[in-house]
């Protein structure tokens, strides 16, 4: 038996065992299950309490959700008298026992309680869910955040790229993986099975995913890559319907044209970074001519900041573009918007270059993503999505980011220190540039 359906078949034993667990009721309430498995030290009893609870939890209505979670916050909380207490012990002895107590009273009782439910097979996919009804109240309940930061540092260790399967997805993945990578693509959505096909099946095509071994069914994190001669400055001549496939001997360049989150619930747990350079050093084995490693990314605050600076300038070509996106449409932006390209990318430039947020970086999120991997800025594309989202978010713009395997850590360390962007010359003469 080869390794992988020997490891198919010991998850499939451990989800078996865990829709066992979860078919035994207990007329307990959950917070009655809570308090049981919290002094339970037995596995077999403790996975047949956690599997009810997640049951019990399942069942419950949002509103029911809202009050378990305040249980678990003002319930099980911190006792900040005894964590002094324990570490000015530790401060004296610095012994392990010392060390030991210390550091098991200054965990929430909360986390321990999720690490407990934790040991029922299926329960991390369950847990994530859990979160996600979380954040849906955070607006609502501000003290819930506290079991936010419990959950979020727990997932960061579950979820580290230890554990992280890379999997490449293509047309013979099952399809109840592909119907997700439909359902979770969220940068350009794919329209039906063809549209999957088209980026799936073509040999100039790519899509690799993070898979977790709690979660085998479930993708985390999922790119798309283009494989092309040059570097594409439009989306919609990458994706269109009839395009030529470019022979392998004449790749030059991977594209990463979609980056798509999957788990709401894992908000905060960062896989991007080290997806995309997996897959950068993947490819390059696979395809040695590779030369460039960039993106095809969206800009999706550059619309919202334009209607801003409109609105606080006061400027006469600000006012005219705010007028022409007001009253375009996908088939008349091209034309309407063509006499503005210039001032368009200065301001793109302004943008990105000069106006940051508090912390010195930039406004835009998908920047502060890359620009964060170590890529630097390489170029803008006019025009290179006119779908509804890109008028919508991005006034039909888009980006390049470029990843140098030789200067994406220079590039890490110096935007983390000082927010220093690296770009083009071109680019830095753009943002020096004044409208009128």
């Amino acid at each position: 038996m080869s390794r992988t359906l020997f490891l198919q078949d010991i998850l499939s034993n451990v989800f078996e065992r865990g829709r066992m667990f979860r078919s035994e009721k207990d007329s307990r309430d959950i917070v009655e299950l809570c308090d049981a498995i919290l002094s339970e030290q037995g596995e077999v009893s403790g996975s047949k309490l956690a599997a009810n609870i997640l049951v019990r939890f399942q069942s419950m209505e949002l509103e029911d959700k809202r009050k378990f979670f305040v249980h678990l916050v003002e319930n099980l909380d911190l006792d900040p008298e005894l964590i002094i207490e324990f570490a000015q012990a530790y401060a004296q002895e610095k012994s392990p026992d010392a060390l030991k107590t210390l550091t098991k009273f200054a965990d929430p009782q909360r986390r321990e309680l999720l690490r407990r439910i934790n040991q029922t097979p299926g329960a991390t996919e369950l847990l994530v869910g859990m979160r996600e009804d979380l954040l849906k109240l955070l607006s609502q309940e501000p003290q819930l955040k506290c079991l936010d930061v419990d959950f979020e540092h727990l997932f960061t260790a579950w979820f580290n790229r230890g554990f992280l399967v890379l999997k490449p997805i293509d047309w013979k993945t099952p399809a109840n993986i592909l119907e997700k990578i439909i359902e979770y693509e969220a940068v350009h959505a794919i329209n039906d099975w063809d549209d999957l096909r088209r980026r799936l099946q073509p040999e100039d095509r790519r899509c690799f995913a993070f898979f977790h071994p709690a979660m085998p069914e479930e993708p985390l994190i999922f790119v798309e890559v283009a494989l092309t001669k040059q570097v594409p400055q439009s989306v919609n001549k990458l994706l269109a319907e009839e395009r030529d496939t470019i022979d392998p001997n004449n790749f030059d360049t991977a594209v990463f044209y979609s980056i798509s989150n999957c788990q709401k619930g894992l908000l905060g747990v960062s896989f991007g970074n080290f997806l995309i350079k997996q897959v950068l050093h993947d490819l390059k084995l696979e395809f040695p001519n590779l030369k460039n490693f960039v993106t095809l990314s969206p800009i999706p605050g550059f619309r919202k900041w334009l209607e801003g600076e409109s609105a606080n300038s006061g400027k006469e070509v600000l006012a005219s573009i705010q007028k022409v996106l007001d009253i375009s449409e996908v088939g008349t932006a091209s034309e309407r918007l063509a006499p503005y390209e210039k001032p368009m990318k200065v301001l793109l430039a302004k943008y990105f270059m000069t106006d940051k947020r508090r912390d010195g970086k930039p406004i835009d999120p998908v920047a502060r993503f890359h620009l964060g991997n170590g890529a630097s800025l390489l170029q803008f594309n006019w025009m290179a999505d006119i779908s509804t989202n890109g008028l919508n978010q991005s006034a039909c713009m888009m980006v390049n980011y470029k990843y140098d395997i030789s200067t994406v850590e220079e590039n890490h360390e110096n935007y983390e220190h000082e927010g220093a962007v690296n770009t083009t010359r071109e680019i830095r003469s753009l943002a020096k540039q004044e409208l009128k």
